[in-house]
């Protein structure tokens, strides 16, 4: 965990100590917001991006374009930082003035304005940290965090807490921002035991990614569920260099085998929104054409895919690996049960989160996994999940056709071809069952009565710090 934004670490605190350049508003529209501008006139070769004038970092240093410069070039030199892949797309940058940059990309990159919107863990390059506080604690940087946003940084407690105050000198000051005099975030362990802490008023806010502590919060009416329902989902990973999920006939019995009424019915309370493919139907990327063709519920078809698949030498039996806590038990006990009714033995392997998300979903040792991951717009996650080799393609999925498409979406600046490469992505994807999708998920916060001024950002939830304020 760290608070720099070259480094992967904590996505909720770190919103409250940086301002991003652009963001991403309620209309999905991606905007400028510590950035006047980010624009290009040949096709998404040079950009230039223009500055507000009179910000300051928490140290008292301005925010211009040679800070900029600096950061982009930290993010260049940090082979490990998520957001390398796309600074090093920059040839050549340049302070054209105080307040301006422009930069010269290697080829066309149509959609490089967006990664200057992105969540800190996907990669962003939006989020500036001061020249002379990374100068002066160097490798200590992260344990001395200063952006140019709402709140300074006081303590971090490593598995206990972190700090942080009102910055006075906040660019939104002139607006009476931000509201609150500080912030203190905590780690909870598991879902139950921190929608507790919110219910008997230990915490105020509780950031939630499960649709199931949306929907139970949505019925107390002493707390506010805050949520954009967006593209992603709750998805199985198949391993597609291991057995049994090498083989299509495989993917498409398990399925065929799950009932999605049921598992709304079990597992959300009525409220699942079912999902077929990596966009919801309100997305301008949505294909009907994908989604029907994906399979439905038919226990008989997926019988007759396990025979053939047993027929052929091939043992349809696996282990579904998953995290420990109560929500995803009881997901993985749901559909163990549905393709026990359809004859396969399925072995369940459970670790606490840290030790899924690093030993096995990372790492590849899995032969089925579960995962969850929601986002407003397909850059760069469509990329990261489906493209071969991508970061987030723990399943090891490859089409030449996918990634040629994915390519051509994130080169073009016309938003025509953009969309249409996306649909034949799912297309495509689609056929080949590269993901198991089977509910839209929802990045969402729960609040008491008492948390006023939430304004959820759309690409990193809701942490838009500077305009939370508390009744009492």
């Amino acid at each position: 965990m760290a608070l720099d934004p070259v480094v992967p670490g904590s996505q909720e605190a770190i919103y409250a100590i940086y301002d991003p350049l652009m963001r991403v508003n309620d209309k999905r529209e991606l905007v400028p917001y510590l950035a006047q501008s980010m624009t290009t006139a040949d096709g998404g070769r040079t950009w230039v991006l223009k500055l507000r004038p009179g910000v300051q970092f928490q140290d008292g240093t301005p925010l211009d374009a040679d800070a900029v410069l600096f950061n982009l070039k930290r993010q260049q030199d940090t082979v490990r930082s998520p957001g390398n892949v796309y600074a090093k797309q920059i040839a050549s940058m340049t302070a054209v003035d105080d307040l301006t940059v422009q930069l010269v990309l290697q080829d066309p990159f149509g959609s490089f304005a967006n990664a200057f919107a992105l969540r800190s863990n996907d990669g962003t390059l939006g989020l500036m940290a001061s020249p002379t506080a990374v100068r002066k604690w160097g490798n200590e940087y992260a344990r001395h965090p200063v952006g140019a946003g709402p709140f300074e940084f006081v303590e971090w407690q490593p598995d206990s807490r972190i700090v942080v105050k009102k910055f006075a000198n906040y660019w939104q000051k002139d607006k009476g921002l931000p509201y609150l005099d500080g912030v203190e975030f905590r780690p909870l362990p598991d879902t139950d035991s921190a929608y507790a802490s919110l219910e008997n008023g230990d915490i105020d806010m509780l950031f939630a990614s499960y649709q199931t502590s949306l929907v139970r919060a949505s019925k107390n009416p002493d707390l506010v569920t805050y949520y954009y329902p967006g593209n992603g989902g709750e998805f199985l990973y198949f391993n597609f260099t291991k057995a049994p999920f090498n083989d299509r006939r495989m993917r498409e019995a398990v399925l065929a085998a799950l009932n999605p009424q049921a598992m709304s019915a079990t597992l959300y309370q009525g409220y699942m929104e079912p999902a077929q493919t990596p966009f919801s139907p309100d997305s301008p990327y949505f294909s009907r054409e994908a989604a029907d063709q994906y399979p439905k519920y038919d226990p008989e078809r997926a019988r007759q895919l396990i025979a053939d698949y047993k027929a052929g030498g091939g043992d349809p039996n696996f282990t579904l690996s998953s995290a420990n806590n109560p929500t995803r038990a009881q997901f993985a006990e749901f559909v163990q049960a549905q393709w026990a009714a359809v004859g396969i033995d399925v072995k369940l392997n459970l670790q606490d989160l840290a030790t899924f998300s690093s030993a096995v979903v990372q790492s590849g040792n899995f032969q089925m996994t579960t995962w969850v991951s929601g986002w407003p717009d397909p850059f760069p996650n469509l990329l990261q999940l489906l493209r071969t080799g991508g970061s987030g393609n723990y399943g090891d999925y490859s089409n030449p056709q996918v990634d040629a498409r994915l390519l051509d979406a994130v080169s073009t600046t016309d938003q025509a071809k953009r969309v249409e490469d996306y649909k034949q992505v799912q297309l495509i994807a689609g056929q080949d069952l590269a993901i198991g999708w089977y509910s839209r998920a929802a990045t969402g916060l729960l609040a008491t009565k008492d948390v006023k001024g939430v304004v959820l950002d759309i690409p990193t939830g809701p942490q838009m710090w500077a305009t939370a304020w508390l009744s009492h």
